[in-house]
């Protein structure tokens, strides 16, 4: 029977040969090599290439191709050739299988390529008998890696504490040093008591002179930098810090006196006085953020470093330091007030007495 997969679409069923009652109980009259001869192929190819050469074959002589070399007679050769050769195929393929099955079931079978996708590639034999063996192996990693892990941090402890040991045996060393030098020291001091050559220094018998009010201060760092400035010398960056410092509470006290002396409620001439001043310490703040930036540049030491003033904050302390004052001079006019009103009941009618005797 011609399947309708495998003939073109353009091509109709040959009406002699695709009847079932036809085919029923049709027995081929050729062999199987004269059937590969037909379909132009060889024993032992494959089914795609069989049914490509019975696809060409049956476009080439289907009588409803109309193609010229169209004939029924060759048609029906290639059609039952095609047949006998997949019934062979088929048989083959059948007889393999059931070889395979016959095999020695205790040999072991090589696992096919899909179990390599599961199980990491371990073990041999069904699905079931490779899971268990690979959650055995699975098991055994586990406690491997257990093993290794301990193992590392059993050295890295022992690599600490030799480490440390080390180090406490250096420290010890260090401190016996040390210890050594003090007692040579004091040993060449006493001797030198004992001989007498502490007597003529002058100041014997009298207190040591402190070296600095402050108790944290080097002694030793003291002297080196009063020797310095009595000579003197001191180092750039102080000098500019002490100028900055002394500048800025100049401009302070020049723009909060400027503002003490305008008062307030401002007319329009004061307030143009005002932003001229304004104008003025803002020129003056800027200068004076230049001089901070090559301080920050000489400065030896990060935590020493300056940073800018800002005009606008320094304008709005001084509004604020005004306003400040006038509230503390209400505050004390009132209290005056109030304590002359007092005066007044309580010693009303001597006053009137007083003015009384003038008059």
């Amino acid at each position: 029977m011609v399947r309708q997969a495998m003939i073109p679409r353009n091509l109709k069923p040959f009406p002699y040969i695709c009847g079932n009652r036809m085919l029923s109980g049709y027995k081929p009259k050729r062999s199987i090599k004269d059937s590969y001869k037909i379909l132009e192929l060889e024993e032992g190819c494959s089914l795609d290439d069989i049914r490509n050469s019975y696809r060409n074959l049956a476009k080439k002589y289907h009588p409803d191709s109309g193609s010229a070399t169209a004939d029924s007679e060759a048609f029906m050769k290639v059609e039952e050739a095609y047949r006998v050769v997949l019934s062979d195929v088929a048989t083959k393929k059948k007889s393999n299988e059931n070889n395979e099955d016959e095999e020695d079931p205790f040999k072991s079978k090589a696992p096919q390529h899909r179990h390599y996708l599961s199980f990491e590639g371990v073990g041999f034999g069904t699905p079931s008998q490779r899971e268990k063996q690979y959650m055995q192996f699975r098991v055994d990693r586990a406690t491997e890696q257990v093993l290794e892990y301990r193992k590392q941090r059993l050295e890295n402890q022992y690599a600490v504490t030799d480490l440390m040991k080390a180090k406490d045996v250096r420290q010890s060393k260090k401190v016996k040093i040390t210890q050594a030098v003090e007692r040579l020291v004091e040993d060449l001091i006493q001797e030198s008591m004992a001989k007498g050559d502490f007597d003529n220094l002058s100041g014997k018998g009298k207190p040591l002179q402190k070296f600095s009010d402050c108790p944290h201060i080097d002694p030793m760092t003291h002297n080196l930098n009063r020797i310095l400035i009595d000579n003197g010398y001191q180092p750039e960056w102080i000098l500019m810090q002490k100028e900055i410092r002394e500048t800025i509470e100049r401009l302070r006290k020049s723009i909060a006196a400027s503002r003490c002396k305008l008062g307030g409620p401002m007319t329009p001439y004061r307030q143009k006085q005002w932003n001229g001043v304004c104008e003025q310490f803002i020129e003056d703040i800027r200068k004076l953020n230049k001089r901070v930036d090559n301080f920050n540049l000489v400065v030896p030491i990060l935590s020493r470093q300056m940073v800018h003033f800002s005009a606008d904050k320094e304008i709005v302390r001084a509004q604020k330091t005004y306003e400040a004052l006038m509230e503390s001079r209400e505050a004390s006019n009132s209290d005056t007030k109030e304590n002359e009103e007092e005066n007044v009941k309580k010693f009303g009618w001597k006053s009137s007495l007083f003015k009384w005797l003038n008059l």
